[in-house]
């Protein structure tokens, strides 16, 4: 893993939410000098570390790891299952017409 990227994606989030270095530190309880390191990719962090800053950045882990992570069919078809997991069976059958249509959409296009 390259510790240069994931330290630029948090700092990216971090300045998103116009937070410093010292706030989000104060937030997870570690030194904002700790921060500064991970952001420049100077040091590694725990899991329980990456977890409360992205929560606290309101992202997801795989969302900071997304350079680090080979994704292939199967990721989308779970990004797609997370999305329509907790939805109801209309909202669910709803989404599945729209996946479909806009499906059908481009392969008449790409067949023209």
């Amino acid at each position: 893993m390259d510790y240069r990227i994931l330290g630029a994606r948090l700092r990216q989030e971090r300045l998103k939410q116009d937070l410093t270095q010292e706030k989000i530190a104060e937030k997870i309880d570690v030194s904002h000098a700790y921060i500064g390191q991970i952001e420049r990719g100077e040091r590694s962090l725990t899991l329980d570390t990456l977890v409360r800053l992205a929560n606290q950045l309101g992202v997801t882990v795989d969302d900071l790891l997304q350079e680090s992570i080979q994704k292939g069919n199967e990721h989308y078809v779970n990004k797609i299952r997370q999305v329509i997991l907790n939805r109801s069976e209309k909202e669910q059958q709803m989404a599945l017409e729209v996946i479909t249509l806009m499906f059908s959409h481009l392969d008449k296009l790409s067949s023209d």
